[in-house]
């Protein structure tokens, strides 16, 4: 069998040898995959960039919701943008939440994960309290008279149908729809190889958000060293990224996790120099 080879950087080729692969077609959006690879076990491919692995998801998906859900008070609605292999609405669904809307532009990548990525997305799709849209989560940001306590944008990189979900008035829609203390959630990449990326999603949140800031996993099939994720609210929640106070929260609603915990949700937020200068540093909304 052929190795699959990822191109996302320039200058960088990443080759993950497959064991076969079970799924090659053409969506209405993008071209997608799900090859077994030798080492990471069935992998997720959008467009030729890889989106997620059975060996490795856990700690992108468990950074991507707990650090939210911990941060927040009481997060009883929770709105995901993306996220169509199902890990993030996993995660979602062990807290004592309400309501888990999920928006996804790509039928084709649930009925894919229900099929091949039962490992990763588990009974999360038949959870009484999970609403599954299909369509384009920018639009329903726009449109729905529904608010959210957290929002989390599991979305590709800014290309083609993930395109919208990266602009100032993307920004302006959630918040929205947030209530006061709400937070919203994104990945942005390798700060290494995606600096600009990351540029711009701060630079464009603090346009709408009193207060943003970054925290970082370590994902191993994320190539290019530390992988960025910024937090954003209306409100300033610094205190409630502290260790103390996460563990308070984390107390209350305790969960088994393989790579999430209180201590790494504070030391998360700490960000090496090159990171923090991309950033502009912490500060809050000027306009």
């Amino acid at each position: 069998m052929a190795d699959f080879t990822e191109k996302l950087h320039a200058g960088m080729r990443t080759k993950y040898p497959l064991r076969r692969r079970l799924l090659a077609r053409k969506t209405r959006f993008q071209s997608m995959q799900v090859v077994d690879t030798v080492r990471f076990g069935r992998m997720l491919v959008l467009d030729d960039i890889v989106e997620t692995t059975e060996a490795d998801e856990f700690v992108y998906h468990e950074m991507m919701t707990h650090v939210p859900m911990y941060t927040h008070p009481n997060p009883k609605r929770v709105l995901i943008i993306g996220g169509g292999d199902g890990g993030v609405l996993r995660e979602v669904l062990r807290h004592p939440v309400e309501r888990a809307v999920m928006v996804e532009i790509d039928g084709a990548v649930v009925d894919a994960a229900k099929k091949y990525l039962r490992k990763i997305c588990g009974r999360a799709f038949k959870d009484p309290r999970a609403e599954l849209v299909i369509g384009d989560g920018a639009a329903y940001v726009r449109d729905t008279a529904d608010s959210f306590d957290v929002v989390i944008v599991d979305s590709t990189d800014p290309l083609g149908p993930s395109m919208p979900l990266f602009g100032k008035e993307f920004y302006r829609n959630a918040a929205r729809i947030m209530g006061r203390q709400g937070l919203l959630v994104r990945q942005t990449g390798s700060a290494f190889m995606q600096g600009p990326e990351l540029a711009a999603a701060v630079k464009h949140a603090r346009q709408v958000f009193d207060c943003v800031e970054v925290f970082l996993s370590a994902v191993p099939t994320y190539v290019g060293g530390h992988f960025t994720h910024p937090l954003m609210g209306m409100t300033d929640f610094t205190k409630r990224i502290t260790a103390a106070a996460v563990r308070r929260s984390f107390e209350r609603r305790p969960l088994k996790t393989r790579y999430y915990n209180p201590e790494v949700h504070a030391a998360a937020f700490a960000l090496p120099e090159y990171i923090g200068a991309l950033c502009g540093g912490p500060r809050r909304r000027t306009k």
